[in-house]
């Protein structure tokens, strides 16, 4: 059996991997964003065209909108996400066999499902502030005096910025609590599927690093392994998470649509935008998921935290 890890030295693994993660690709999951939420004839071309905008019109920190949300709410959300992981996979497994695909597949699901407690409420809030500056560029470009060929350099003094705190408070007073969680079963449909997909394939790819069944995989085997793993599993459920985008997006644009569940915006991007809408922000998804979870995994296999633990005892 491989060396047990206590939980709280999980939970900080998981939390200092998620607030390194973040910190180094949030402006591409800015951009991931804003592309997904585009219908229509869009404002930008691709990811480098939204960040470079975003940056003319918004400035450097601009690339940063929403980052303050994720970064106090990702500790929780990776750290449930793989110590729940663990924990399920040490309950479904047996002594001295390994754990079958299938069994893999459930201590995924089981991961991906608790992790929404905090993940759906850090989605809808950093979608919304990702999107104002997509919506106040939208609006200078199709307001009076028709398009413009450039995005202004003053658009991001012309706009009121959101807070979270605002969003929540406006949410809480006219929905309640179900107005945080909105879209809690579109994400449910994102992250269980991508869950069960990433633990189990990172656990295969990280064997071949591992020179014995109680050893660790090299630091570096298993950075590729979780960038592999994750890159795979974030394409594979892109469409999901185009539902979920949408869904979660409070204010939209003009003439963009509005949706009433699932099966509803589905149907309508289907409709309207067509079957290749369904993998918006696909490369920039890979490009988040990928690093984030190289990230997560070379911080938990190292074991930053059971070396801050050991300064305490």
């Amino acid at each position: 059996m491989a060396e047990k890890i206590s939980l709280p030295a999980k939970l900080i693994n998981g939390g200092i991997a998620g607030l390194v993660g973040v910190t180094c690709v949030f402006p591409i999951d800015l951009a991931k964003t804003r592309l997904q939420n585009q219908q229509g004839q869009g404002i930008y071309r691709g990811m480098f065209d939204c960040l470079i905008k975003t940056v003319r019109s918004e400035g450097v920190f601009g690339m940063y909108r929403g980052a303050a949300v994720n970064l106090t709410l990702v500790t929780p959300e990776k750290a449930i996400k793989l110590a729940a992981n663990d924990f399920f996979r040490n309950s479904l497994s047996q002594e001295g066999k390994e754990l079958t695909l299938l069994r893999e597949m459930l201590a995924g699901c089981g991961a991906g499902t608790c992790q929404v407690i905090v993940t759906s409420p850090m989605e809808m809030l950093k979608i919304q502030l990702q999107d104002a500056g997509r919506l106040a560029t939208k609006n200078v470009l199709t307001g009076e005096g028709g398009a413009a060929a450039t995005i202004p350099h003053t658009t991001a003094a012309t706009y009121e910025r959101p807070s979270a705190l605002l969003i929540t408070k406006n949410l809480l007073r006219s929905q309640g609590i179900s107005g945080v969680y909105k879209g809690l079963g579109a994400t449910l449909l994102r992250d269980v599927p991508f869950s069960i997909i990433y633990f189990p394939l990172f656990a295969n790819i990280n064997k071949f690093g591992q020179k014995s069944p109680q050893g660790k995989a090299p630091f570096y085997h298993s950075f590729i392994a979780g960038c592999f793993a994750g890159s795979v599993a974030a394409v594979a459920v892109t469409p999901l998470d185009v539902l979920k985008t949408r869904i979660q997006t409070l204010k939209k644009g003009l003439g963009e649509d509005t949706y009433n569940g699932i099966v509803d915006c589905a149907r309508k991007i289907w409709r309207n935008e067509g079957p290749a809408a369904f993998m918006k922000g696909a490369w920039c998804r890979a490009l988040v998921i990928a690093p984030l979870f190289g990230i997560a995994q070379v911080v938990y296999f190292i074991g930053i935290g059971e070396y801050i633990l050991g300064h305490f005892k």
